[in-house]
């Protein structure tokens, strides 16, 4: 019966372990090929001269609830921003949305004016401010002839508004031109109709109109030749609506 050599089988084991790690115990490892590894990185490469997608581009300063608010058929959008939640001073830009490349500005930003007491998410007649929220543009009138808009325009010498403003400025002129903002009204009627469909706890007759340089009682004002260009601009087969309120809110 043959003898076995235990300690030779010992330094043999532990010749073949010390062979096996100086070899690697790991998984053996490819070999390196520089051509290989050239034509790997080339394939993550976009082709010379193919586009890069890019997400179409948001109305800057608008959160997720309030864009979720723009219609989907709505490509063209007044932003009118309030310096905060009390103040009744605003400024406001025109926005127009591509379906390819997204929303993008087509005014310069134009001063304007909300309500004395700022801005409200439950705006009720006599609160002094302005409702916040999407609302539809859709009619349009004044005093003086339709400047060349594309809306309905009911000229009428109702459109008259004497006196003066919170700040003792005269408000004569103030409804040469204006555009009824879709709150508490019907649509597709002159901006003079008085029928409010929540009530009229609920407040109305919200316009855009000429600025007579101070605070409004709930509407947005815009200077003479700024609310031109907005008439002009306005186009129903795009669905136009207005984005209203303070910079805050408008963010959520």
């Amino acid at each position: 019966m043959p003898v076995v050599n235990t300690a030779g089988r010992r330094v043999l084991t532990g010749a073949v372990c010390a062979g096996l790690l100086l070899a690697g115990c790991a998984a053996p490892r490819a070999a390196h090929d520089p051509a290989a590894a050239g034509r790997t990185t080339a394939t993550t490469r976009p082709a010379p001269g193919a586009p890069v997608l890019t997400a179409p581009a948001e109305i800057p300063g608008l959160g997720p609830a309030t864009r979720s608010r723009i219609p989907a058929a709505s490509t063209q959008a007044l932003v009118v921003k309030g310096d905060g939640p009390h103040s009744h001073q605003s400024t406001a830009v025109l926005y127009e949305r591509d379906a390819r490349t997204g929303w993008k500005a087509v005014s310069q930003p134009w001063p304007a004016h909300n309500a004395l007491r700022g801005w409200t998410a439950h705006h009720v007649a006599g609160d002094l401010r302005t409702p916040i929220g999407v609302f539809a543009l859709g009619d349009a009138g004044g005093r003086l002839p339709d400047p060349g808009t594309a809306l309905s325009y009911d000229r009428s010498e109702e459109f008259n508004m004497p006196g003066t403003g919170f700040l003792g400025e005269p408000l004569e002129g103030s409804f040469d031109h204006v555009v009824a903002i879709d709150y508490n009204r019907i649509p597709g009627t002159s901006p003079l109709n008085k029928v409010r469909p929540l009530g009229a706890g609920k407040g109305g007759g919200v316009w855009i109109h000429v600025d007579h340089g101070g605070p409004t009682r709930a509407c947005i004002s815009l200077q003479r030749d700024d609310l031109r260009q907005l008439l002009i601009a306005l186009d129903p087969a795009k669905k136009p609506v207005i984005v209203m309120g303070d910079v805050g809110t408008l963010g959520r």
